[in-house]
């Protein structure tokens, strides 16, 4: 039987999930909207591309609930995005509002499916529907820490003059202000990027990660990422769907490990057929672990607002 995959929202993001997910052949894709004709118009748009690429998949748009039922996975984009001088908390309250409509519906349609949450702010939006849910841990998860290490990777690369594909780097922690980049463990064809650049530089890529989302923001205006954004959604999609078993940053709900208890926060996750798999922990030095309680206490603040 083929995989279903159905994308809340089809805005910028979640459009643009859908041509990766369709162009990989990874999934049939239901696009879902409130907005009467864009979903629709997108979805259609989208299906006529597949005899130039060669692939099967069948891409619906739709304003009703019931074309996602019994889907596989459901990421969920959802939600007004950041402008210029809005801050990812100030999302807060309008987005946790839609997480809650669109929350109710899938579960009601797909209660066997896995959630990937995208909508911002990431780690609070990711809580709210994992509460919504009442799904296991193993069937909510956020993305942010494949979009964060994304970006750092392109600045070492960028800053280094190497192939990306040469480049691994991990970011822990919430996706905004307080993320945490972790030197030691972010290499060059195995090499620890920390003896191939001096601190000045690589605390300038590190604040370049951080303010990787308001960077794109800034310069479109009117608008916010979505080509990379959607690009890790899929990356976790394709482990979902193929049981890759592969190892990646991702926002998930914290039973103690790392020191966190109750909270979405972005850590390594493995991610396989049953969604989240396995956390992996690994050692952090006093300062790292101080950095990622600083961004899990901000998560717990933009929690607490909404009840999560």
């Amino acid at each position: 039987m083929r995989k279903k995959v159905s994308i809340v929202g089809a805005g910028n993001v979640g459009a643009t999930c859908a041509h990766w997910i369709a162009s990989k052949e990874l999934a049939d894709v239901v696009l879902v909207d409130i907005v009467e004709g864009i979903p629709q118009g997108k979805g259609l748009d989208l299906l006529e591309a597949m005899p130039i690429e060669k692939r099967d998949s069948h891409v619906v748009g739709t304003n009703d609930y019931a074309a996602t039922a019994n889907s596989d996975i459901v990421v969920i984009t959802a939600g007004i995005p950041r402008k210029p001088g809005m801050s990812r908390d100030d999302l807060l309250n309008t987005n946790y509002k839609i997480m809650q409509e669109v929350v109710g519906k899938v579960v009601a349609n797909s209660p066997n499916s896995i959630l990937i949450v995208v909508s911002n702010p990431l780690d609070a939006m990711a809580q709210a529907a994992f509460r919504i849910s009442k799904f296991n841990r193993e069937r909510v998860i956020g993305m942010a820490g494949v979009l964060d290490s994304a970006r750092f990777r392109t600045f070492i690369a960028d800053e280094l003059k190497v192939s990306v594909e040469n480049v691994t780097a991990f970011v822990l922690g919430g996706h905004g202000d307080t993320m945490v980049p972790l030197a030691r463990y972010s290499t060059v064809a195995g090499i620890p990027i920390t003896e191939l650049m001096d601190k000045a530089t690589l605390d300038r890529l590190i604040q370049r990660t951080r303010d990787g989302g308001a960077e794109i923001v800034k310069y479109l205006k009117s608008g916010s990422a979505y080509y990379a954004p959607s690009a890790a959604a899929t990356e976790m999609v394709e482990a979902i769907l193929k049981d890759k078993k592969k190892i990646l940053p991702c926002a998930a709900y914290l039973q103690g490990e790392y020191g966190v208890n109750g909270l979405f926060v972005g850590v390594p996750c493995k991610l396989g057929a049953r969604g989240l798999e396995q956390i992996i922990q690994i050692k952090l030095t006093d300062e790292e672990q101080a950095a990622l309680k600083k961004s899990a206490d901000a998560v717990q603040e933009l929690v607490k607002v909404i009840g999560a």
